[in-house]
């Protein structure tokens, strides 16, 4: 299911890529953007409306979506406003998703394939480090077990000595 009022990143994200691959795919889209030279300009201006519009309609500010996205306030206004052919377009796409108008069943199995992904990415990684600190944790319990051991040594040479 796409999220279309997101509440987590998660979610914004997904909203993101939907926006971004479905205003992209669109027939009338791909005629647009034949001349290769021209197809990133349109992906990366098409990324940042999609971006941008999912953000606003989890609730962000255009300061807060122009800081997470690294444009100017102007831009991200422009991109939800719909003033720019970028934005306009992905919030066409938004429209059709909402009304059930696109098609997006194959695209929804891509995009929890690969949320999927980035989650178990986050969550391996978050293990690596874990296993890091255990390891050093590890290894400091074997010198303070060391010491410990050496301590117990001394007492027991300390109560050999007194009896």
């Amino acid at each position: 299911m796409i999220p279309l009022v997101p509440t987590s990143k998660t979610e914004i994200n997904k909203l993101e890529h939907v926006l971004v691959l479905g205003t992209l795919f669109r027939p009338e889209i791909l005629k647009l953007i034949k001349d290769p030279r021209e197809r990133i300009t349109w992906v990366e201006s098409l990324a940042v409306a999609s971006g941008s519009i999912a953000r606003e309609k989890a609730g962000y500010t255009v300061r807060e979506i122009a800081e997470e996205l690294g444009r100017t306030e102007q831009t991200i206004r422009k991109h939800v406003k719909g003033e720019t052919k970028a934005g306009k377009l992905v919030r066409e796409t938004y429209n059709m998703i909402k009304e059930g108008k696109l098609d997006m069943s194959e695209l929804e199995d891509f995009l929890e394939t690969t949320v999927r992904k980035e989650e178990l990415e986050s969550k391996l990684s978050k293990v690596k480090e874990l296993d890091k600190k255990l390891e050093k944790l590890k290894k400091e319990n074997e010198k303070l077990n060391t010491k410990l051991e050496k301590v117990r040594e001394k007492l027991e040479e300390i109560l050999e000595d007194i009896k």
